[in-house]
């Protein structure tokens, strides 16, 4: 294997495993669909579980960490440490609860989120992130500070239900956590934002198959085992019923005749405390009327204290309670000590295994449909026997916060859906061996009168080329990410960062060196590159052209010369809505506002004497001519002149393809290349340098690894050759 092949090698999204090579025999109580999962993930050796409720995620970590060569730590939500160590007396799998280190003896230890600060991460061979979508539910501090402390873990593993419900973003927060790609790589290598709003991310059109193929490398999820191609026998969910009870406004809104639903956080903030008596009065008839088990679950303190109050054989978990206090309050309740639980879903929501219990009644919601969803599966899960029953409990003011969980609710059903239908095939390839290897690029080769187009891979196409044979090359790269054409590994648009185009470019680049002839140039389009504050940390620029520079040098170029095209600063905001060019800005704060973004021709020389010089009749090249020419500004370049583009975007295309403008292929080509020369354009995406060069009077060469761009670029140059453009051409 070359160094090229080497780096596409790991470039590729498919995340390698790095865990056991010989799986021990696993647990015989698992179910089948246990043990393959569990027998993937040791040999992944990091590697996330999305199953849902019920489906055994507790058993599959044990017997995980039980396989682990060395000591594991296993973090969890408080009260879910002790019903671990239960599980694990079960199955025969000691498990030893610890508050700090100094308590850690050989084999499992378990302990709470919020004691890590007691253990010391590097004792442990193995971690296990119990109910891992809860990292949501710290703040950014302290979910940093996890995914830190075990960067240097062999053997990680995250187990949770489907991921953040309407969020891909959380499948990032897991992939860094485990160490495959930073959530920032991720969103540059498979997300585009949606609109204007730099918040919302969306998929890639053409990088839904890739994204999906990387997250299965490295995690498998499953709402019930036939998503996998097992039986479901045992595992049918009971029927549940949600049932609205809505309390009727006291009086009219401020400035209305009559009730008004609140919008704003602040209304519904109002609606929901001065509906407290009457919602707690609601809940504690329902409860007192009934000698069967209940979860109340509430959102304020006051809510809390007066269902206490209402219902007297009720146990209350609150933030403020000791850990003890918490513990014990919900392990008794687990063993039906209490009849009546009242916490919150930050606190209770995740981990607890309630399936005793078939009741359960919001006193209020929140916007969060994730805690509203987790807090109703503690009881509605897999191994409940009777039908489950949902009351949710609001003031007739809190309607736009009801339509807002349900709304996520459909989000949330049509994500899940939508990744148990990507990633179904490939997570039952992965867990039986039998992964599809990716599939190698088409290639293809199309001649013309003076001119080929090369279908494939312009590093691998220019390495064919002779030595010394190209007498100029001019091309528009991708920008770094900015533009993503394909979701190949040789695509240099689809890489992570900056650095990996850069790597990926220098391959280019050296070849260039050897096919041009000594003394001739290279003249490459680009742009400085804008950062964004969610991307890379700060709203500013990067020195794209000043790097294209400096990676031409690195390999022996020459720095010959550089020209600004202007463009409009006018188009340029209203097409990028960027904060600098907005004329509020100046109101807000000048120092943020900046000039247009112009494009630029960098020009570099290959060392040596030219052995063709290149020169032009006086009549040809009039001092008018060249005094346009010599400007180190182009003010006269039209942005419309370019070949028809749009016939060669296909639905999946994410970005507007901006072909470089026909005006600024002819100046490059007239000032720098002789007649009958060879151009060459290693991304000739529709042909607008081969249609120019050929036009001209030049012989040429194209690579371009997008098939849609390639069958555009055979028409538009046929169609030129058709016209007679390409007469005299040998």
């Amino acid at each position: 294997m070359n160094r090229y092949d080497e780096f596409l090698a790991k470039k590729a999204t498919v995340e390698q495993p790095t865990g056991l090579s010989d799986v021990p025999d696993l647990n015989p109580d698992l179910f089948p669909f246990q043990r393959d999962i569990v027998s993937w993930a040791l040999r992944r050796g990091r590697a996330a579980i999305f199953a849902d409720c019920g489906l055994g995620k507790t058993p599959m970590q044990l017997d995980w960490a039980r396989h682990v060569p060395g000591d594991v730590l296993i973090l969890a939500p408080l009260a879910v440490s002790t019903q671990t160590v239960r599980e694990g007396d079960k199955f025969e799998i000691p498990v030893n609860y610890c508050r700090d280190q100094s308590q850690v003896g050989n084999g499992i230890t378990i302990t709470n989120y919020e004691m890590l600060d007691r253990f010391d991460p590097s004792a442990f061979h193995g971690v296990v992130l119990d109910e891992s979508s809860i990292l949501k539910a710290y703040d950014g501090k302290t979910r940093t500070r996890i995914i830190e402390a075990f960067q240097q873990t062999p053997f990680r593993l995250a187990c949770t239900a489907t991921p953040a419900p309407n969020d891909y973003m959380e499948l990032g927060n897991h992939a860094e956590f485990l160490g495959t790609m930073k959530r920032m790589e991720m969103l540059s290598m498979f997300f585009v934002h949606d609109g204007g709003e730099t918040q919302k991310w969306r998929l890639k059109g053409h990088a839904q198959g890739e994204f999906w193929k990387w997250v299965c490398s490295w995690a498998v999820m499953l709402r019930k085992p036939s998503d996998l191609g097992y039986s479901d026998d045992g595992f049918d969910l009971p029927p549940m019923t949600i049932a609205q009870h809505t309390i009727k406004a006291k009086a009219a809104t401020p400035g209305f005749l009559f009730p008004v639903e609140a919008q704003t956080l602040q209304e519904r903030q109002a609606a929901r405390r001065e509906s407290v008596a009457d919602r707690v009065a609601k809940c504690a008839e329902m409860v007192n009327g009934s000698d069967e088990y209940w979860v109340i679950w509430c959102g304020l303190n006051t809510e809390s204290a007066a269902l206490v109050k209402a219902i007297p054989d009720a146990v209350e978990v609150k933030g403020a309670d000791s850990t003890e206090h918490k513990e014990s309050a919900m392990l008794g309740f687990s063993a039906g000590d209490h009849r009546v639980m009242v916490t919150k879903p930050s606190i209770a929501g995740f981990g607890m295994n309630w399936q005793h219990c078939h009741n359960e009644a919001f006193v209020g919601l929140s916007d969060s449909y994730e805690q509203f969803y987790q807090a109703v599966r503690r009881c509605w899960r897999f191994g409940q026997t009777s039908p489950v029953n949902v009351h949710i409990i609001t003031s007739e003011l809190e309607g736009a916060v009801v339509a807002n969980v349900k709304r996520k609710e459909a989000d949330a059903a049509k994500m899940a859906e939508e990744m148990v239908n990507n990633m179904s095939d490939l997570n039952q390839e992965n867990l039986r061996g039998t992964a599809r290897t990716s599939g190698a690029y088409a290639t293809e080769t199309h001649d013309g009168k003076g001119w080929t187009m090369n279908l494939g891979d312009c590093v691998e196409g220019v390495r064919g080329l002779d030595d010394e044979s190209i007498g100029y090359s001019v091309f528009s790269p991708p920008f770094a990410s900015l533009y993503t054409y394909t979701n190949l590994e040789q695509d240099m648009g689809n890489s992570a960062n900056m650095g990996e185009f850069m790597e990926h470019f220098r391959f280019l680049i050296a070849e260039l060196h050897r096919v041009t002839m000594p003394g001739r140039l290279v003249s490459v389009h680009c742009m400085d590159l804008p950062t964004s504050k969610q991307h890379h940390g700060y709203i500013g620029l990067q020195d794209f052209r000043g790097d294209i520079i400096r990676a031409f040098q690195a390999e022996g170029w020459i720095y010959h010369s550089s020209v600004c095209i202007w463009k409009d600063p006018v188009t340029a905001m209203q097409r990028t809505k960027a904060l600098g060019l907005l004329h509020k800005q100046i109101r807000k704060d000048s120092c943020m506002s900046r000039q247009g973004i112009p494009d630029y021709v960098v020009t570099m020389r290959k060392p040596g004497d030219n052995p063709q010089r290149v020169s032009h009749e006086a009549e040809d090249f009039p001092v008018s001519l060249w005094q346009r020419h010599a400007s180190p500004i182009w003010m006269d370049i039209d942005a419309g002149d370019t070949l028809q583009f749009r016939s060669a975007r296909d639905h999946k295309d994410e970005r507007h393809i901006c072909p470089l403008q026909l005006g600024v292929i002819r100046r490059c080509i007239n000032l720098w290349s002789n007649p009958d020369d060879l151009v060459l354009s290693p991304f000739a995406g529709i042909g607008s340098e081969g249609y120019v060069a050929v036009e001209m009077g030049r012989r040429f060469i194209g690579f371009e690894l997008k098939e849609s761009y390639f069958r555009q670029a055979i028409r538009n140059m046929t169609q030129a050759q058709s016209m007679n453009l390409f007469e005299g051409v040998q």
